[in-house]
């Protein structure tokens, strides 16, 4: 897996939208793939914790006919979590602060989101990475 197209991708989204603070990508199971979080963040806790979100949004998603789960939005008194399904075996959480602009954080995210999968499921690296 290439390591290095993942962290670009993550400082790419932060570069693109004003307010994200911490990002991380992650198996389904929870598990940390990469994460580009601040020291007072534990990305390991934060891994498990989306997954378990993710997982319940996407059944909710599923139990209600609402189709495959895209993302989901947690909201707090200091800004918010962006959760987004990679296909069926990752997710990507985004965490910004209260002057994020999510449509613009939704917009953003469609692009990175299909070269994340992109690079989680190549065999070459090389190949993940064109078009970066």
């Amino acid at each position: 897996m290439d390591h290095k197209a993942l962290a670009m991708e993550m400082r790419d989204l932060r570069e693109k939208v004003d307010g994200i603070t911490d990002t991380a990508i992650a198996a389904t199971d929870g598990l940390l793939i990469a994460a580009d979080t601040a020291e007072s963040i534990d990305p390991e806790g934060l891994a498990a914790i989306a997954a378990a979100g993710l997982g319940l949004a996407r059944r909710a998603a599923e139990a209600t006919g609402r189709g495959t789960l895209r993302r989901t939005v947690t909201y707090g008194s200091q800004g918010c979590a962006a959760f987004y399904a990679v296909g069926d075996t990752a997710l990507m959480v985004v965490l910004g602060d209260e002057g994020v602009d999510l449509e613009r954080l939704h917009h953003a995210t469609q692009p990175a989101l299909r070269r994340i999968g992109s690079i989680l499921t190549a065999t070459d690296p090389a190949v993940a990475t064109e078009g970066v």
